[in-house]
């Protein structure tokens, strides 16, 4: 029998709740160094920075929810390769955590003051998503993994052009993402149903106009 398998439930759901008030608290740390340490610190006037300041925080209302989708994932897969797979996603979409929150720190703003709300509710649709089979669960990380890529081509255009910092994390955000759903489709991972991708793009619509002022 694996580690994996021979932890207590209850001790499961310690481990859970800890990442959760973690990423909740905004406890994360970076195994790399933020893309925007050699990036030109443009000046952005008032206008600029609150805009560059609710596009950050929306991409870090993102990697909230990449860290609840993946350790509800990681948690309720059914194999053990599944399980490796959504934890070592997770470990890389934390940097994307430290290296947002960082950004938004440096704007003089801060998180989505409905971070709670946010994790729960992707916590649970990874959940579900998990329930009906890695392969399914596979294909919700691909169709994620897409919508996130176009919302951040979305931002490169809407960032101001001087602020290179905010930009230089944003695209290695969007690599990264890219290479994640590349990985999900390799293991196998089947098409979610277009109603589903609505219901999808529909939910992040909402998220991504809530927490650019919240």
């Amino acid at each position: 029998m694996s580690a994996q398998r021979s932890i207590h439930p209850l001790d499961q759901l310690i481990v859970s709740m800890d990442k959760a008030l973690r990423v909740i608290a905004g406890v994360a740390s970076a195994s790399r160094p933020t893309p925007a340490a050699h990036a030109d610190d443009g000046h952005l006037d008032d206008a600029e920075q609150r805009r560059s300041a609710g596009l950050m925080r929306v991409n870090h209302v993102g990697e909230v929810c990449a860290q609840a989708l993946y350790n509800s994932q990681s948690r309720f897969a059914k194999s053990e390769e599944m399980r490796a797979q959504f934890a070592e996603a997770g470990r890389e979409e934390e940097d994307h955590l430290a290296w947002t929150a960082q950004r938004l720190a440096e704007l003089g703003s801060r998180p989505s003051l409905l971070n709670p709300l946010w994790y729960a509710g992707a916590y649970a649709l990874g959940t579900v998503a998990a329930q009906l089979g890695d392969a399914r669960s596979l294909g919700f990380v691909v169709e994620t993994e897409r919508q996130v890529e176009a919302h951040l081509n979305s931002h490169l255009d809407l960032l101001p052009a001087q602020d290179a910092k905010s930009r230089a994390v944003v695209d290695q955000m969007r690599i990264d993402e890219i290479a994640h759903g590349a990985a999900a489709q390799a293991l196998g991972a089947v098409a979610v149903p277009p109603p589903v991708r609505g219901v999808m793009t529909a939910m992040a619509k909402v998220m991504t106009t809530t927490a650019y002022y919240i």
